[in-house]
């Protein structure tokens, strides 16, 4: 029992010297890497930047202690950080004492929000969020982030919170730009860019070992900022104008009690939820894919714990929401990471690099972190999954559409209710459409098929449907008017035969369908059958009067149902092979359209 809410005794038993090199050595790689993303991510906050190692300090070992994923490396990213500074600078100015609190009351919100959640064991609730509204709050976000941080690259000041703002900030300060800036930010954005592809590939020809070659191109970022930082110093550039992070306080975390204004609690409550849900969305993402590369099993409801501890952490230490990282978890894995103990050694190296590295940063140009920023934000958008919901599904394409233009135009927040509610109000109107087909029995076989796709055989005083859908309020009335307008189109029948088998549920409203369309069938002379219920369905059904009165019978199968109504045409289509028997018997051939 112990094991299940700390997992942490659940490895650490069999914690050995060869786990503890690895997780190491993974630790030591995620350090390098998650310095110079730390800051750049706390700046895209609007805090300072040693906020950023703030949040890369405890959270870490609070997820060590209680979260289910081995390889998981949670921190500070690019769009929860994006939501932190749209939701603090909604209450506060960026820079001010307010501000700061702010986003730690997000981290504490966000926080008890998890935890509650994980306890109650509501982690469905984030299927709110279907992948194509992340897909495309992701790619709007990371469109938004990257135009937002050309300004650092500039040299210039760019405000707004939606893409056209920001476009158009940009245009009228672009005559302003800072060329040593530009020259800086656009080299290590190249830079950046080509150490993704390039770099491994160079140094293999060096040789070095291909997987000592791919971690080693993981840190682009810190290539990144100690040339920038040495070339600004030793040229003076701070003279020419470019901006540097400046002195970073030396030291660990504050620890103590975040603010507990009640009334900052009910404001910042709704942008917590947010922040809560899609970082737990996609942390998830993350941990089961490097879960099942190596067979190993995450529990949502225990990772909302450790995700909500180590926003708890984060808060009670001066830091902001964090969440699984998709980089730097990669790297994570690739590295060798064998428990969460490597989260907690990378922990500690956060922690001595505050305590004596930070000084070495003051000449850190702002225009590196931007680039850092810059790149990585770009790398999530996948343009080829836009594509492929296009051709997949309209509805999620509609969904993902509307996202991206919300939250270019009117902002993160505003955008991913957009789509929540998008793909809920879809869901509904295509919930309300239940696929209903008619079926005949494909001939040699006991099997049954629609018949605008198959060849198949049906009895002219059969009408023989089958229900795709669980029948619930939304799409009663609609199946009403199916089974009446069939009814219409068939003078000669006498049977209707609703097949089940696709039925996993059947509300009141439904029920009260069923009861209506069989009293009209009954005033027109024709009985209404059932098949193939569900055991659940049928122990339902069972607690209502419904199956007392109903005019007809329940079979177990179809073809029972057919064989008892219409033996004549069930035994010639039972000997048939796959050849049509009486023309009059069967249904006159239908122009053939997707059903």
């Amino acid at each position: 029992m112990l094991t299940r809410y700390l997992p942490v005794f659940d490895w650490a038993r069999r914690y050995d010297r060869a786990t503890l090199t690895s997780d190491l050595l993974a630790a030591a790689i995620v350090t390098i890497m998650l310095i110079p993303q730390s800051l750049a991510y706390a700046m895209l906050a609007g805090l300072p930047p040693v906020v950023g190692l703030y949040a890369s300090i405890l959270p870490l070992i609070a997820y060590a202690i209680f979260g289910t994923s081995r390889t998981l490396a949670v921190g500070p990213v690019a769009v929860i950080s994006l939501l932190t500074a749209t939701a603090a600078g909604a209450v506060a100015l960026p820079g001010s004492p307010e501000y700061l609190a702010a986003t730690v009351t997000l981290a504490l919100l966000s926080g008890l929000i998890l935890v509650a959640m994980g306890i109650f064991r509501l982690g469905f609730v984030a299927n709110l969020l279907s992948h194509p509204v992340i897909s495309g709050f992701i790619t709007a976000s990371g469109l938004l982030i990257a135009t937002g941080q050309l300004g650092h690259i500039l040299g210039v000041k760019a405000k707004g919170d939606t893409m056209v703002e920001q476009t158009v900030s940009l245009l009228r300060a672009l005559p302003e730009a800072n060329l040593p800036t530009l020259a800086i930010g656009a080299s290590a954005t190249a830079f950046l860019f080509w150490a993704r592809k390039g770099l491994r590939p160079a140094l293999v020809r060096l040789g070095l070992a291909p997987g000592l070659a791919a971690l080693l191109a993981r840190t682009g970022p810190v290539i990144a900022v100690t040339l920038s930082t040495l070339a600004v110093r030793m040229f003076d550039l701070t003279l020419a104008g470019v901006r540097v992070v400046g002195e970073v306080p030396q030291g660990l975390p504050p620890i103590g009690l975040p603010p507990t204004h009640l009334g900052s609690w009910a404001t910042l409550a709704p942008a917590a939820f947010l922040i809560a849900l899609i970082g737990f969305v996609e942390s998830m993402s993350v941990a089961q894919t490097l879960a099942a590369k190596r067979r190993q099993s995450i529990r949502p409801d225990q990772e909302l714990i450790g995700l909500g501890a180590a926003n708890l952490f984060a808060a009670f230490s001066g830091g902001f929401p964090v969440t699984g990282g998709f980089a730097r978890s990669v790297v994570n894995f690739d590295a060798g990471a064998e428990t969460p103990a490597a989260g907690a050694f990378a922990a500690a190296g956060i922690a001595l690099a505050s305590l004596f590295l930070t000084p070495l940063l003051h000449f850190l140009p702002i225009a590196v972190l931007a680039a850092t920023i810059i790149v990585a934000v770009l790398s999530l958008i996948d343009l080829d999954a836009i594509r492929r919901i296009w051709k997949f599904s309209r509805f999620d394409f509609a969904a993902l559409a509307g996202t991206i233009l919300v939250t270019l135009g009117w902002g993160v927040e505003t955008g991913i209710i957009t789509g929540v509610a998008l793909s809920v109000m879809l869901h509904l109107w295509q919930s309300s459409r239940p696929h209903i087909a008619e079926i005949g029995q494909i001939p040699g076989t006991e099997h049954f098929r629609n018949v605008l796709r198959h060849d198949v055989v049906c009895a002219p005083e059969i009408l023989s449907l089958r229900i795709d859908e669980s029948l619930f309020f939304g799409n009663a009335r609609a199946i009403e008017g199916v089974v009446q307008s069939a009814v219409a189109e068939r003078l000669e029948v006498r049977h209707v035969v609703l097949n089940c088998a696709a039925v996993n549920g059947i509300d009141g409203s439904a029920l009260e369908s069923l009861e209506l369309i069989m009293h009209r069938l009954a005033d027109a002379g024709i009985a209404l059958h059932l098949s193939e219920i569900k055991g659940p369905v049928m122990e339902r059904l069972a607690r209502s009067d419904f199956l007392t009165h109903l005019s007809g019978r329940v079979f177990l199968s179809h073809h029972e149902a057919l064989a008892e109504l219409s033996p004549e045409t069930t035994l010639a289509c039972d000997t048939a092979i796959h050849r049509p028997i009486d023309a009059a018997r069967v249904f006159p051939a239908k122009p053939r359209r997707p059903a």
